[in-house]
């Protein structure tokens, strides 16, 4: 698989440091082989020039004429949905799970622990019981959750908040 993300206008970037770290900027014209210069259509981020150091090039990439005007880059960010692109992607997943845990209190991360390791030992069980055959599964996914968690009603932690083992 030969490398496809270049340094090129309207390449799409994810800032990695500095004051609009975490937000996607467009390349609209090399500077040199350390800078560019970029506009930042969704995250009103002026049209500037940036070190590439501290970009991270994704695999979405702009249509836009060669140092097209800020309108023009609106535009065709618009057209393509880039922001709903991004939020697919697993990257923009991990970034969004780890700011989430940043901002965790220290009983959220308690109650975290906790349900890790309830989870942890429902998989062993789950594990163990398919090995040694003393867990069938039916047809109907919800209706076997349901059986397999039903003794651990009792516990406080919502199901909701994590990812539980995929029966």
């Amino acid at each position: 698989m030969p490398f496809e993300r270049f340094v090129q206008s309207g390449r799409v970037a994810y800032v990695s440091n500095g004051p609009n770290k975490g937000k996607l900027v467009v390349i609209v014209d090399v500077i040199d082989q350390n800078r560019v210069l970029v506009d930042g259509p969704a995250a009103k981020i002026p049209r500037g020039q940036m070190c590439l150091s501290d970009l991270h090039l994704t695999k979405f990439r702009l249509k836009i004429p060669f140092t097209g005007p800020t309108r023009v880059v609106r535009k065709a960010w618009k057209m393509e949905k880039i922001e709903k692109k991004w939020q697919a992607t697993v990257w923009a997943k991990k970034v969004a799970a780890k700011e989430k845990r940043a901002v965790l209190s220290d009983y959220d991360r308690f109650k975290l622990r906790k349900a890790k390791r309830m989870r942890n030992a429902l998989r062993t069980e789950a594990f163990y019981g398919l090995k040694n055959g003393t867990i069938k599964f039916k047809s109907n996914k919800k209706l076997a959750k349901k059986q397999f968690f039903r003794k651990y009603e009792s516990y406080s932690i919502s199901s909701n908040d994590f990812d539980w083992p995929r029966l």
